[in-house]
């Protein structure tokens, strides 16, 4: 698997790309944005309709993951549900595979702006997680200490003529791509991501090659 070191407030850590974050020496695995149930969200409210897979193919991006890392403890960044009647919508199936996932392990639900309350399924729902040196939210601070791990925005840069999804990073906080698989972008370079980052910002491309640009080119 492809993936890229990066240390943030001393924490090392890496990029994966998955578009999971992987924090070796915490037994930590963070992904950002699955949007479950999006075709349905969409189909109930009359918007376009989609194939029904995305649930299923998220999924088994994360049990892959899962399987390879043994994380103990999984960090979902917010919007891991396209909105709560979506959470509480889950196919029976993938309600036992995400039970099946989450066995054994401390997961962590943080709230997003599209899933900010309640859910139904087991694990900890939390605004945010403090996990020392690093603190994971769903939607960036700007006067955030250095240390913060957020998502919400979708990064995404065009390298080749193609758009990637990519993480965000400097030396005060990253920003992670979203995971699942319906789900559009912001370019990286877009003014509200820009002024979040400082000079020294990269973007690092997701998928099977390593890429990585200055923020500043992309």
């Amino acid at each position: 698997m492809n993936t890229v070191s990066h240390i943030l407030a001393g924490a090392r850590l890496e990029l994966r790309g998955s578009g999971a974050l992987w924090w070796p020496d915490a037994r930590l695995l963070c992904v950002s944005d699955l949007h479950l149930g999006k075709a349905e969200r969409l189909a109930r409210r009359g918007g376009g309709l989609l194939p029904p897979y995305e649930c299923a193919e998220t999924l088994e991006r994360l049990d892959a993951e899962i399987s390879a890392l043994s994380p103990a403890v999984v960090i979902c960044l917010g919007d891991s549900f396209d909105d709560l009647v979506a959470a509480d919508s889950l196919d029976p199936s993938h309600g036992q595979w995400l039970a099946r996932m989450m066995a054994g392990r401390n997961w962590i639900w943080i709230t997003g702006n599209h899933d900010p309350g309640p859910i139904s399924l087991p694990g900890q729902i939390l605004g945010s997680y403090c996990a020392a040196p690093l603190i994971f939210r769903h939607i960036a601070e700007p006067d955030a200490e250095p240390g913060e791990v957020s998502g919400h925005y979708h990064p995404k840069a065009r390298l080749g003529g193609l758009r990637r999804p990519c993480f965000l990073a400097d030396r005060r906080r990253l920003i992670l791509p979203a995971f699942g698989t319906y789900t559009g972008g912001l370019n990286a370079a877009t003014p509200d991501l820009a002024a979040l980052m400082d000079a020294s910002a990269l973007a690092v491309l997701t998928g099977p090659t390593r890429a990585v640009l200055p923020l500043a080119a992309c």
